[in-house]
């Protein structure tokens, strides 16, 4: 059966666990997939199945093995795949920054604060030796384009599977900015996972003032400008 579903950021919230412990939560927007294509190891020399989205705005090829009974025009839901307490590796493109500097895009220290330094606080510093090598080596780290980059995030763990919302909620923070295309890929499961509910909130008894005199004092004044 298939292990991998695409879905969209929505947002990122927080969410508690059996024990009190508090979690920051991506939500996830997974609406139903079409397979509108299946590719044989007879035919294409391996097996997969290409999914699309609504519209089919978007179409991805995703590999599986061993026998299946998936068919072209067969509808995939998300409960088919994820669960919670799933181990899950997800991918998805990093927010672009534009041309850094050393010091956002590498997280350099910078150069002294101390008299003589005025242009110098966010200088890279020297990047070459002397006439041997005579040269920059390649993969200096220098100033340049930063983000804009797949990347993936393993051992991520699916919190809540909300079906009736076409939403999943995943424990852990995943690069990308809102609306962008998201993969997620199933692992494994996780080992002692505790569910998601809502803290308990506890009843505080309410504080009364002592003193209403002043309180009286000024509702009688506002109501004598109003007259």
């Amino acid at each position: 059966m298939l292990n991998t579903i695409y879905g969209t950021k929505l947002d990122i919230t927080q969410g508690f666990d059996q024990s009190g412990k508090r979690w920051p939560l991506t939500v996830i927007k997974v609406k139903q997939l079409a397979i509108v294509q299946i590719k044989t190891a007879i035919k294409d020399g391996y097996q997969a199945v290409v999914l699309a989205g609504k519209d089919k705005k978007f179409k991805k090829e995703v590999k599986f093995s061993g026998e299946s009974e998936l068919k072209v025009g067969q509808k995939l839901e998300m409960d088919q795949v994820l669960t919670a307490g799933d181990l899950v590796k997800v991918a998805a493109r990093s927010k672009g920054r534009g041309f850094t500097g050393v010091m956002k895009r590498w997280g350099f220290k910078g150069g002294p604060r101390t008299h003589g330094q005025s242009d110098r606080q966010r200088a890279p510093g020297s990047i070459g030796q002397r006439t041997d090598p005579g040269r920059v080596w390649r993969g200096k780290k220098m100033a340049g384009r930063s983000g804009g980059q797949q990347t993936t995030i393993k051992n991520l763990a699916i919190a809540k599977v909300d079906k009736a919302n076409q939403q999943v909620f995943i424990r852990g923070l995943i690069p990308g900015h809102k609306k962008s295309l998201i993969k997620i890929k199933k692992i494994g499961q996780l080992k002692n996972f505790s569910s998601f509910s809502k803290p308990e909130t506890k009843n505080t008894p309410e504080i009364k003032s002592k003193d209403t005199s002043k309180v009286e004092k000024l509702t009688e004044k506002t109501i004598r400008k109003d007259k």
